[in-house]
């Protein structure tokens, strides 16, 4: 998300570079791109105003110290203004309650609950190490019980059985009491979507938000509506005591004007972001790391984060330990090394996360493609064992043969088979002890603003 705001802003950076000072005659014309950078991301017009005149007040006649240029200080204050509009920190789950905590979800039709239920019982087991209970009490979709039950043994919770002919407060009490008795420390109460018009409905959900009291009661949201999803979450707020926002479908969302506009009108904060379909694509929200990748300045930090929760290090080590001992790379360790790409989302998800990629021309961030990672995986997977390990011996026949099982072109199969071949050189510099000299070689190749 924020790719479109991203470029505008350091756009309007660039434009200030050489200047000497930060003055209301450069500045003015800096603050109209940005004005129209926010509202091209469809963040609230009262976000905007308020957001323009902090920035105003802070950066004209800001003196600009030695080391930096005006278009770096101008950074500083948008960023420092960014964080204040979404929110200072990251506010974490308050789990400090008589276990069972309940954490009950609420929102629109279709913006995502069930799959957020899943998604979170599976972040606060792996982060947490919580024993969850997942219960649906939604008894008006067809099928909602049986889907967030599937979802439940994909991401293996418990869950807590329940039928459409129940009473939704019934459902949640037993669900409490079974959770008591098994001493489960979290129940997550997945509820039906329904509009803050809707009288009836409203009253049934502050009917269930009474009976089982919960610690967060968070409201889901499709981070694709923009600012319509802050207004429908104020709605809510109105309406119920909610203590948290979750967005959905960020990976989607190009513009992020959910992000920059929940905060400040409904006083909710974001919790956690949904960055895909899979249920491991849940991340908590951090203003200050959001407000580095709007500004192209990269998130290393949940980057690492990332690795250390998702990276098989045993594979790692081993395949270090190979390498070393001088070992050949072959087919087989890359297409492992592809997998825990993918565990990490992959290379949009990389790239988003990368200080200096928001430099990157908009013609090279669109050749960025997750699909390409998975085609390459495919060609692999269409090898036999010993191809795999000998890439020497494939040649025309066995190349369309692998072209053919894998659903690509011959020059598919070669154009992988030359970057492996690349790749292979570099590992071998690397087992030599030629590690400093291959990153220099690579210095020249890589984007603005990464260096070794």
């Amino acid at each position: 998300m924020f790719e479109n705001l991203s470029q505008r802003l350091g756009g309007v950076i660039r434009n200030l570079r050489g200047q000497a000072r930060l003055t209301e005659e450069n500045i003015k014309d800096a603050l109209r791109e940005v004005r129209m950078a926010l509202l091209e991301a469809d963040v609230a017009l009262p976000v905007v105003r308020g957001f323009i005149d902090r920035v105003r007040e802070r950066a004209v006649g800001q003196e600009v110290l030695k080391s930096l240029s005006p278009g770096q200080a101008l950074v500083k204050v948008v960023h420092d203004e960014l964080v204040t509009t979404m929110g200072e920190a990251n506010d974490a789950l308050d789990l400090a309650a008589q276990p069972p905590a309940v954490i009950l979800m609420a929102g629109l039709q279709g913006s995502g609950k069930t799959t957020t239920s899943a998604k979170l019982a599976r972040w606060l087991q792996e982060r947490l190490g919580k024993k969850v209970l997942l219960v649906s009490c939604d008894v008006y979709r067809p099928a909602a019980i049986d889907q967030l039950q599937t979802l439940a043994g994909e991401v293996g919770a418990e869950f807590f059985p329940s039928n459409p002919d129940q009473q939704p407060v019934a459902i949640a009490g037993a669900a409490l009491e079974e959770a008591r008795r098994r001493f489960l420390d979290v129940v997550i109460v997945d509820t039906a979507g329904r509009l803050h018009v809707d009288t009836g409905m409203m009253d049934e959900i502050r009917a269930l938000n009474a009976a089982v009291e919960p610690v967060e009661t968070l409201f889901v949201v499709d981070a694709m509506t923009g600012q319509d999803a802050a207004n429908t979450a104020r709605a809510f707020s109105d309406a119920l005591p909610l203590t948290g926002v979750i967005l959905t479908k960020a990976d989607g969302d190009a513009r992020g004007g959910a992000a920059l506009s929940v905060r400040e009108l409904t006083g909710k904060p974001i919790k956690f972001l949904g960055t895909g379909e899979k249920s491991e694509a849940l991340e908590p929200f951090h203003p200050d790391r959001m407000a580095s990748r709007i500004l192209g300045m990269g998130d290393v930090v949940s980057l690492v984060e990332e690795v250390q929760h998702k990276v098989d290090r045993d594979q790692a080590e081993k395949l270090a330990h190979k390498i070393k001992k001088g070992k050949g790379f072959t087919l087989e360790d890359f297409r492992d090394q592809l997998g825990q790409m993918e565990k990490m989302g992959g290379l949009e998800s990389l790239m988003d996360k990368l200080p200096g990629m928001g430099e990157l021309p908009s013609a090279v961030r669109n050749q960025v493609d997750n699909r390409e990672m998975r085609r390459t995986v495919a060609i692999i997977n269409s090898m036999t064992p010993q191809e795999r390990r000998h890439v020497q011996i494939i040649k025309g026949s066995r190349k369309r043969r692998i072209a053919a099982g894998s659903g690509v072109q011959v020059q598919d199969v070669n154009r992988m088979l030359k970057q492996f071949t690349q790749m292979q050189k570099m590992m071998k510099k690397a087992s030599k002890g030629g590690m400093a000299k291959m990153m220099r070689g690579m210095q020249g190749r890589l984007p603005p603003g990464m260096r070794f």
